[in-house]
C-alpha cells in the first residue's frame, strides 16, 4: 500500500537576506518610543560571601519542608502534560486562611510576585489617561509598573522623617488628580510604616483606589496592626503582600492581594491565562501550610535590625527608624565608595534611597558580624583618606 505524499510544488520562495544576529542593537529595533534609552530594573546579583541587599529571608525552609516541597513538585510533574488551576482556588483559599480577618478566596489574587500582582493592577485600573500616585523616597519598581501599562506616575514628597500622614495624601490626590493611591508600609526603602487609621481617613475622604503595599508587614512590631482589617468597610481598598521577604520563598515567585471580589474579578480579566504554574502553586501552598516553621526567624531578623540601627547610630552614623528588615545608613558623601569599600570585602549592600544612604538586610548572625567588621574597616580607611 503506497503512503499518502503531499502535492509537490512548482513554487519557491525568493531567498531572504540572512541578517547576523551580532549586527542587531537595541537601537535597530522598532522599540516603543518611552522605553529608549530605558535600563532593565535588577539589584546586583553577584557571588559574594555575604549578600545583604534585597531584604531576602535568610534562612532556607528546614529540611521536612524541602521534602515536602519536593513530594509536591513531584505530584504536579505526574500532571504536567495539563493546564494548572487557572483561578488557583485552593492557594488562593490557603492565603485567605493565613491572613485571617474574615477573608475567603474570593478576596484573594495571587501571582507570579507582588510585581505581577501591581502590574495586574494597574492593566485594570490604570492606562491611559489614568493617574498613579506614590510618595517619596518609594519602591524603584512603581514607576515602571506605571510605564509597562502606560499610566501616568507622579509622586509627592513624605514628611522629612519618612513617614506619611492623611493631609499628605489627600493633598497629593488634590494635586495630581490621582486615580491610584500607593501607601506603602513599611515603605521601601526607609522601613517607615504609615498607621492604620491614617489609611482609614485617607479612605473616608477620597474615591481614588488605594494601595497598600504590605510586602514587609510580617517584620513589623505588630503584624496584626494591618489595613486588611478596613476590607469590610472599604471596596476601593485593596492589601497586596508576598511571601518572597518574611516567608523565605524569593524564589517560589508568589505575590498576592486582598480586597473586595470585584477587584479580582478585574484583575481576572487582564491576567494572562494560566500565569501561575501548577508547580508554584503547589509549592507555595507547601509554604503555607508550614507557615510556623517558615516564619520561625522572622521575629529574630526583626530584633537583629533594630540592634543593628542602635550599633549604627553608635558609630556616629544617621540612620533611618525601620520597621522592615532592613534599614538606611549614611549620610556619605560618597555612598558609591563605601558601597565599593564594602563589596571588597565581601559585603554586598545596596545603594539605594536618598542622596548619601545605603541600605542594608537583616542576615545571619554571623553575616551581620561580617557586614560590623567590614564597615567599620571601610570607615576608619575613609577617615584616613580625609573623606
Amino acid at each position: 500500500m503506497e503512503r499518502w505524499a503531499p502535492p509537490v510544488s512548482d513554487y519557491t520562495p525568493a531567498p531572504t537576506p540572512a541578517i547576523p544576529d551580532a549586527t542587531i542593537s537595541l537601537a535597530d529595533l522598532p522599540l516603543r518610543p518611552d522605553l529608549v534609552g530605558e535600563e532593565p530594573y535588577g539589584a546586583p546579583q553577584l557571588d559574594v560571601p555575604v549578600r545583604l541587599n534585597v531584604n531576602e529571608n535568610p534562612w532556607p525552609p528546614t529540611s521536612d519542608v524541602i521534602q515536602d516541597m519536593a513530594r509536591a513538585v513531584s505530584h504536579a510533574a505526574s500532571q504536567v502534560n495539563r493546564y494548572p488551576d487557572r483561578e488557583a482556588w485552593d492557594l488562593r483559599a490557603d492565603l485567605a486562611h493565613y491572613l485571617g480577618f474574615g477573608l475567603t478566596a474570593d478576596n484573594i489574587w495571587a501571582a507570579n510576585g507582588s510585581n505581577e500582582v501591581m502590574t495586574h493592577l494597574l492593566a485594570a485600573f490604570g492606562g491611559p489617561g489614568r493617574t498613579v500616585l506614590s510618595f517619596t523616597p518609594a519602591y524603584s519598581m512603581y514607576p515602571e509598573y506605571a510605564r509597562n501599562t502606560l499610566t501616568d506616575y507622579v509622586t509627592r514628597p513624605r514628611r522629612e522623617d519618612y513617614t506619611l500622614d492623611a493631609e499628605i495624601v489627600l493633598r497629593g490626590i488634590e494635586l495630581t488628580g490621582a486615580d491610584i493611591v500607593l501607601i506603602t508600609t513599611p515603605n521601601n526603602p526607609t522601613g517607615t510604616t504609615t498607621p492604620v487609621h491614617v489609611v482609614e481617613e485617607v479612605l473616608e475622604n477620597t474615591e481614588a483606589l488605594v494601595i497598600v503595599d504590605e510586602a514587609y508587614q510580617e517584620f513589623t512590631e505588630v503584624p496584626e496592626d494591618s489595613a486588611c482589617a478596613l476590607l469590610p468597610r472599604f471596596g476601593r481598598l485593596v492589601v497586596t503582600r508576598t511571601m518572597s521577604k518574611a516567608f523565605a520563598f524569593a524564589g517560589g515567585r508568589l505575590g498576592y492581594l486582598a480586597a473586595a471580589p470585584a477587584i479580582v474579578d478585574a484583575c481576572r480579566i487582564v491576567r494572562l491565562p494560566y500565569h501561575l504554574s501548577a508547580q508554584t502553586q503547589a509549592v507555595a501552598r507547601v509554604a503555607l501550610a508550614h507557615a510556623p516553621s517558615m516564619l520561625e526567624r522572622v521575629g529574630d531578623l526583626h530584633d537583629q535590625i533594630q540592634e543593628l540601627q542602635d550599633w549604627l547610630r553608635s558609630r556616629g552614623l544617621e540612620v533611618v527608624p525601620s520597621e522592615a528588615n532592613f534599614c538606611l545608613f549614611g549620610r556619605f558623601p560618597d555612598r558609591h565608595a563605601v558601597w565599593q569599600g564594602l563589596l571588597e570585602r565581601g559585603v554586598l549592600v545596596r545603594e539605594t534611597g536618598p542622596e548619601g544612604f545605603l541600605r542594608v538586610s537583616a542576615g545571619t548572625p554571623q553575616e551581620m558580624q561580617a557586614f560590623r567588621q567590614a564597615l567599620i574597616e571601610v570607615l576608619a580607611d575613609r577617615k584616613d583618606e580625609g573623606q
